[in-house]
């Protein structure tokens, strides 16, 4: 596989181990331009970057090297994880974003995606839940890769879980629906929301797994469908 190298300097004076790495963390630039991105991710004045970069074309560019802490996460948790820098490596789809004209990502972009991935998962032994977006580690402060992303394609690979549509083992009677499923979201790796106290800013977090696993139906609000992919992901 052909990687170019473009170096950023915005990564920690700490190296770290394979060990530490667990994650792998899909981004998109939500930025006007490739050429406006890769001059963002390298200048030290924003202090952000990643560990790849995928074009719209396919191409792969390396920006800062896997055994670096690049500034990709930020302020994120996932299950026992704060602050998922140190524990993952970040990559990065060329995409306008919601801000800017939101696009279907391409299939050679995607192509190219999952067979870094797969490098990735055998090189580091990463589990294959463990391949989230950013706004699964940062509901309240992220929407990207967003509901086009195919994450659907991507668990055929053993990137990421996902879910059967038969729900008729699920039971369709459920009492505190909004606890059982914050339960559920909480054994996924979920956070940030307190099981049993419901406030506003939740629904940012709802709307997140639903861009992950119900993309066609990202309400914020917890219906059966969003209730019982969340049971059939946990059970």
């Amino acid at each position: 596989m052909k990687i170019k190298f473009d170096y950023s300097p915005n990564f920690s004076s700490k190296t770290r181990h394979r060990k530490d790495i667990k994650f792998v963390i899909i981004h998109y630039t939500g930025m006007q331009s490739e050429i406006e991105s890769i001059n963002r991710l390298k200048n030290p004045k924003f202090k952000v970057s990643c560990h790849y970069l995928i074009n719209r074309q396919g191409k792969i560019i390396q920006m800062v090297k896997d055994k670096d802490i690049a500034w990709h996460a930020g302020k994120s948790r996932w299950k026992k994880y704060f602050n998922l820098n140190k524990n993952s490596i970040g990559i990065e789809l060329v995409n306008k974003g919601h801000k800017y004209g939101y696009q279907s990502y391409q299939k050679r972009q995607i192509k190219s995606l999952i067979r870094l991935c797969k490098l990735l998962q055998k090189k580091y032994s990463i589990k294959k839940e463990n391949f989230l977006g950013h706004s699964d580690i940062s509901p309240h402060r992220k929407i990207d890769p967003g509901e086009k992303f195919p994450w659907k394609e991507l668990s055929t690979h053993s990137l990421g879980k996902w879910y059967v549509e038969d729900f008729n083992y699920v039971r369709d009677s459920f009492k505190k629906i909004d606890i059982l499923f914050f339960k559920n979201l909480k054994k996924l790796g979920y956070r940030y929301f307190n099981i049993a106290k419901r406030k506003t800013i939740d629904k940012k977090v709802i709307r997140s797994f639903q861009r992950h696993y119900l993309p066609n139906r990202v309400t914020g609000k917890i219906d059966k469908k969003t209730l019982k992919i969340s049971h059939f992901l946990t059970h």
